[in-house]
């Protein structure tokens, strides 16, 4: 078998020759023609309020583009619409997107330049980034995820790629280098596609690169194959472009090719370019690919080419206007998904078509730590496109073992160790729900989710700003919170920063059985969930229960009432929980656990003051902006003439956790502060 194999025939992924220049040269006087129609008329007319022209790139870019096929995905940037228009991006949408208008890329939600194209058939645009660098990350999740589908799920592969294109400038920043990191140390199919114009808008690029050339400082990094020429030579680009593509679909690894072309315009249409000389300007127009293009394909008949361009042009611009901006009234659809499917992404988890929110306890009573290990465990052995990522979590099993022992079942490619990089970590998880999985990523402590903040945000404004074109549901765990001691660095919640974000669900479960019931929602759900595990509740008494159930399933926004009375309503969530249980007996108090915060009860916790007609909050994260104020501020706007006293609040002071125990304790919500409160507010 082994010598059968062995005969067969590798597969021939190079990219085609050859290259339709009548093709190449009708896009890249659209794009020309698109670029003078917004400068000359909707930017002065004010219908187009940012715009980018895309001269001097656009034509090793549309080369780029028009090589590009079925399964490829590429993540561009805001001038990268010359590619966009190889893909096959309607002209009507181009252009509307660029007005706001309904339809285009986003129905009026999101800049024009900020595109996405999902494109069955062939290559999807991926959901651009509106942050420098930010597209880069989400390309490597999806060229990984390409790698894991063949591997894991046994699809064939077809040589498809992922490609990010960025400017010289982008390769300054964090999530360059860590998508070069990923790509290359796992060997993906991935291109980085870098359009070196010299600039990072007025900055020239020597303070973004020593020498200004990233492809020779990148020479030596192991595991890069590299392509360095120059954009503005039609032969040269397409030769270049061709021998990258075909190293990456052939599976040697991941590339780099770097293509110096000159900017012919401002970084975007306010810009004047007034840091440049005139020789300077005049120098980088001698070097305008255009002309070039004229010269090589001096056999096609331009005039007809430019003249069915206009027409084309000003029809789609006609057409754009007509659609008109759309409905105010919608614009607050497709934050979360709402029961249609977005075009690509989602759809990952498992149906929760037999799932109960009743528990059915079995066996002795485990804590919070075997709770999810045990989900995890069901959810990576029933779904296949579950996998699990994070620093340490594999041989190690988390600094908190949650993931113990999980490598060891189901291997590197299902549960494995990431370089030590939040952007990367959560950026690349986007690029995987993007291609149809589910990933499930850790950040091994809450504070240290600061670098991923970008791609958070991102991720969860994706389906809206969209328009429900894409989404990318994922299950982000993250420990935090107190412990035996505090410090700023390990012991920080501030989940309501989370909250904040739209498009993501945050669970904040108390105990192992809702722990158990939220992770398994979350990981059979269709929108990206926080989920945030308290360190000191991972192995405390208190949050141990038996086991719930295999069946067993939360919903997000249903409370629980854990104590019963009609003197005073204690709203909690986390580990103050139990201290609020403690701090309640004697009194006829009504406790109510959160659970979720977004979305949060608001139900039964105003149902609950209208009845006890006091309203105590008590939370660890800081007083000033933190959620326990959005829950006042609702309970006094609803609720106001049924309170018989103020709403008040129990939780740490403006300062980061101390270390020292003594003093951690001093700062925390203590049961003797919370029932000393419940004392003043029932006295009241």
């Amino acid at each position: 078998m082994a010598d059968l194999m062995a005969a067969e025939p590798e597969p021939d992924f190079r990219a085609d020759l050859g290259v339709d220049w009548a093709e190449v040269a009708r896009l890249v006087v659209t794009s020309r023609a698109m670029d003078e129609l917004e400068e000359t008329r909707l930017v002065p007319e004010k219908k187009v309020l940012y715009q980018f022209s895309a001269r001097g790139h656009d034509v090793a870019q549309v080369i780029l583009g028009m090589h590009l096929r079925d399964g490829d995905a590429a993540c561009g940037y805001y001038r990268s619409r010359p590619m966009l228009l190889a893909l096959g991006v309607p002209l009507a949408d181009a252009l509307g997107s660029g007005m706001g208008l309904a339809g285009g890329y986003s129905d009026g939600r999101d800049i024009g330049v900020v595109f996405n194209y999902p494109n069955p058939g062939g290559a999807h645009a991926l959901p651009m980034c509106g942050g420098v660098g930010a597209q880069y990350t989400p390309a490597a999740g999806w060229a990984q995820a390409i790698a894991y589908k063949a591997r894991v799920l046994g699809e064939k592969d077809d040589g498809a790629i992922a490609v990010v294109l960025g400017g010289d400038a982008s390769c300054a920043t964090g999530g360059f280098w860590s998508a070069l990191t990923i790509a290359t140390t796992q060997s993906l199919p991935l291109l980085f596609y870098i359009e070196d114009n010299g600039y990072g808008i007025s900055v020239t690029s020597d303070y973004q690169t020593p020498g200004r050339d990233i492809a020779a400082n990148l020479a030596s990094f192991k595991n890069l194959a590299i392509w360095n020429g120059d954009g503005t030579e039609p032969e040269e680009a397409e030769r270049l472009i061709g021998e990258a593509i075909g190293h990456v679909r052939a599976r040697k690894g991941p590339a780099l090719i770097r293509l110096t072309v000159p900017r012919l315009e401002g970084h975007s249409f306010q810009d004047t370019q007034t840091y440049k000389s005139e020789a300077e300007v005049k120098a980088e127009w001698a070097r305008d690919p255009l002309p070039k293009l004229r010269k090589f394909a001096s056999r096609l008949d331009w005039d007809l080419i430019e003249a069915s361009v206009a027409q084309e042009v000003e029809s789609a611009r006609a057409e754009a206007e007509a659609r008109g901006v759309s409905s105010p009234d919608r614009v607050t659809d497709h934050v979360y998904f709402d029961g249609e499917a977005s075009q690509v992404g989602g759809g990952a988890g498992l149906s929760l078509d037999d799932a109960t929110d009743l528990p059915q306890p079995e066996g002795q009573r485990i804590n919070m730590v075997t709770a999810i290990r045990r989900v995890l465990d069901q959810e990576l052995e029933a779904n296949p496109r579950v996998l699990l990522f994070g620093e340490d979590i594999g041989p190690k099993g988390g600094v908190h073992a949650v993931t113990l022992g999980l490598q060891d079942k189901y291997g590197v490619d299902r549960v494995f160790d990431t370089s030590l990089n939040e952007e990367g970590i959560i950026g690349r998880a986007v690029g995987m729900a993007l291609a149809g999985l589910m990933p499930v990523p850790e950040i091994q402590f809450r504070k240290y989710a600061e670098p991923a903040t970008e791609q958070i945000n991102d991720c969860g404004t994706m389906r809206w700003r969209t328009a429900n074109r894409f989404s990318a549901p994922m299950v982000l765990r993250i420990p935090g919170g107190f412990f035996k001691c505090g410090d700023p660095w390990h012991s920080q919640t501030n989940e309501v920063a989370f909250v904040h974000n739209p498009g993501w669900k945050v669970a904040v479960p108390s105990n192992a059985e809702d722990a158990v019931g939220l992770l398994r929602a979350s990981l059979r759900g269709n929108d990206p969930v926080i989920f945030f595990e308290h360190r000191a509740m991972l192995d405390d008494s208190w949050a141990r229960r038996p086991w719930p159930g295999d069946r067993f399933v939360l919903p997000f926004g249903k409370a629980k009432r854990t104590r019963n009375g009609d003197k005073i309503t204690i709203v909690s969530w986390g580990a103050m929980v139990p201290r609020c249980e403690a701090a309640a007996e004697g009194i006829s108090a009504d406790v109510i656990d959160l659970r979720t915060l977004q979305p949060w009860d608001r139900e039964m916790v105003l149902e609950s003051v209208r009845r006890t007609r006091r309203c105590l909050i008590v939370h660890e994260d800081l007083r000033t902006g933190g959620f326990g104020a959005e829950i006042a501020a609702v309970v006094a706007d609803e609720a106001f003439l049924d309170l018989d006293a103020p709403v008040a609040r129990v939780t740490m002071p403006d300062v980061p956790s101390p270390h020292h125990p003594k003093l951690m304790e001093w700062a925390l919500p203590t049961v003797g502060k919370i029932r000393a409160e419940i004392d003043r507010l029932v006295g009241f």
